[in-house]
């Protein structure tokens, strides 16, 4: 019980981080970047401007223009584009993304990482080779900021609010995600800090402040502006805007479906498009993106030169630095007068949100995620080294079939889709053949009848464990409750990178067409206790003299699998299929019970048989 007790600690700790990415970090920066460079002619000298005078003292980090078009592997700079990608998913606050922009080295490292993934989704076109490129890319992120995965797992912020009613109105909808004490979403997001980076530039161009001042605030200003585009490039993201209602496994499977499949969606000013998501960005999505982003920064710029005036509350200081909101900690919007009618400007191109649970809400699609009930059966076949006895040297074959019941908890894709958080107890019958090799291998006709094979037939009773590992198995076991008390985010941390993978990320899922292969050495044992029975198993040996006795004897047979290859799998609202092969190797076990005929010997020295194995599985699951 203890064991099933840490089992299940740990297995909820999973459930409460899952990455959803409305843009990757690349197509953020590609819709920055194009939204920049269509800008009119007057606002762009003027960004360019701006952005000149905002890198003052940070000229080493910064790129002297605001969007650096020339690719590199290796970044010493980063432009204004990047930080679009880095707000909200590598940071919580236009305040931490300041620090890390300006002063950390894995910043960087992420800027490197998003390039190459950049170049591996332009060039891969099939599902599977896209979806590797996804895993190898959010492995190298998670080594290269700790937080990645984990970070703003508390709310919804990079999401958009349901529709109460069919008829609401675009205003409506706007006050109701904006107002004070509001449950964070990604117009609220967007509202705050484009309001912010509009007051910022507004003071700017009020002048009577000092060349330092001023640089502070045009600074500031971007950090807001960068933070604010992050949403608003959110708001866009199919999975993102067709409803956020629901648990967990609802939430991650319909956010996943929706952004590689698609949906047919309208704007609030009237216009239609097909609307995709993470990683699935096409160039008509872009521009649409785009579009909005660049009228958001035309108003950055007017109220840097005071054609736009916004109004300031009179409770609300205005700070020179990036506000220091923390979107991963905080759940509702602070109270705040917002210039509704100069952000709304913006948001009327956002698609129309689909409406709350109930009748008219878009179709829900469930990840394989939360506790789950299942029946296995198996067909399976082993490659034995030798027999049970002194002498019984010669390989053999045994094929069997079993059936088993399972509990567990399914963490399916935590990061991506090449994740295995699978955890599950399963407990089963087993029957085994009799073994191919015979005890009179000189008979004129072999394999007479089980009753002179090296190994009768049998049954047995299975257990099996599967559990990710940080880097041994059974670490999360035994560090789980610890460090569920002293560090929560350290075990986090250790869970994630478990469930894509590990430490040495070699246990991640591989996609190809034909199928999912993945090595799982370690996440999973089987045991097999053969002999618990009534009827006593027993067999024919002989000691190294050549005498004969019939013994009984019960045996544990230990299997470790390295390998799946899963070319079938299917999932419905609450339910999973699988089909899979499972490769495997193990030891038996065995232990002399009694001496039933030849009394004259009482013991019997019974050797250890290893096996390679495989098995053919049939999965099926019922998730409540």
């Amino acid at each position: 019980m203890k064991i099933v007790a840490r089992l299940f600690i740990s297995s909820c700790l999973f459930l409460s981080f899952s990455k959803s990415n409305a843009w990757v970090y690349p197509e953020h920066r590609f819709i920055a970047m194009l939204a920049i460079q269509q800008m009119k002619p007057e606002y762009r000298v003027l960004i360019d401007q701006l952005w000149s005078r905002s890198r003052t003292g940070f000229e080493n980090r910064l790129t002297i223009p605001i969007i650096d078009t020339i690719k590199k592997e290796k970044h010493t700079q980063l432009d204004y584009a990047s930080w679009t990608g880095i707000a909200g998913d590598h940071s919580c606050s236009p305040s931490e993304m300041m620090n890390a922009v300006l002063n950390s080295d894995w910043i960087l490292k992420v800027a490197d990482i998003a390039e190459r993934l950049s170049d591996d989704l332009s060039k891969e076109k099939s599902a599977s080779r896209l979806t590797n490129a996804i895993r190898n890319s959010d492995i190298r992120l998670q080594n290269a900021d700790i937080n990645y995965a984990t970070r703003a797992t508390s709310n919804s912020v990079h999401f958009l609010l349901p529709r109460k009613s069919l008829n609401d109105e675009a205003l409506d909808y706007y006050l109701n995600c904006m107002k004070s004490g509001a449950e964070l979403n990604a117009i609220a997001a967007y509202g705050w800090f484009h309001n912010l980076a509009l007051l910022k530039a507004n003071k700017y161009a009020q002048g009577k402040l000092t060349e330092a001042e001023k640089n502070a605030l045009l600074l500031g200003a971007f950090a807001d502006e960068a933070f604010a585009i992050h949403f608003l490039e959110d708001a866009f993201a199919a999975g993102h805007f067709v409803g956020t209602w629901g648990n967990s496994s609802l939430k991650k499977g319909t956010h996943d479906y929706y952004n590689e499949k698609g949906i047919e969606a309208a704007t609030w000013d009237g216009k239609h498009m097909i609307a995709m998501g993470d990683a699935y960005l096409n160039k008509e999505n872009a521009i649409v993106v785009a579009n909005a982003v660049q009228l958001s920064l035309e108003q950055l710029v007017d109220a840097s030169t005071g054609n736009l005036i916004v109004e300031t509350n009179e409770n609300q200081s205005i700070v020179a630095s990036a506000d220091t909101l923390n979107l991963c900690t905080n759940n509702y919007l602070p109270s705040a007068k917002l210039n509704y009618e100069v952000i709304t400007k913006v948001l009327m191109s956002t698609p129309i949100p689909g409406l709350n649970a109930g009748k008219g809400g878009v179709p829900r699609f469930r990840s394989e995620m939360g506790v789950f009930f299942g029946v296995s059966t198996a067909i399976h076949g082993s490659s034995l080294n030798r027999g049970f006895g002194q002498d019984q040297t010669e390989k053999g074959f045994v094929g069997g079939i079993d059936a088993n019941v399972t509990v567990g908890y399914g963490l399916d894709g935590v990061l991506n889709k090449s994740g295995d958080g699978l955890i599950f107890l399963q407990v089963g019958w087993r029957q085994d053949a009799p073994n191919t090799a015979q005890i009179y291998g000189d008979l004129p006709s072999p394999y007479v009848n089980s009753i002179i094979s090296v190994i009768p037939g049998r049954t047995g009773i299975n257990l099996r464990l599967r559990l990710p590992f940080f880097l041994i198995p059974g670490d999360l076991l035994v560090a789980g409750p610890i460090l569920a008390l002293v560090s929560p985010k350290t075990l986090q941390r250790m869970a994630v990178t478990a469930v894509n993978g590990g430490l040495i990320p070699w246990q991640s899922g591989m996609a190809t067409p034909i199928g999912r292969f993945q090595f799982i050495f370690g996440r999973e044992i089987g045991v097999t206790f053969y002999g618990l029975g009534k009827t006593k198993d027993a067999l024919l040996i002989s000691d190294e003299n050549g005498e004969s006795a019939l013994i009984t004897y019960r045996s544990t047979k230990f299997n470790f699998p390295f390998l799946e290859y899963i070319p079938l799998r299917s999932f419905a609202q609450d339910q999973s299929s699988t089909l899979k092969l499972q490769f495997s190797f193990g030891v038996d076990l065995p232990k002399m019970s009694n001496v039933l005929i030849n009394n004259a010997y009482d013991h019997f020295d019974l050797k250890p048989i290893w096996n390679l194995n495989v098995r053919v599985l049939f999965n099926w699951r019922h998730y409540f």
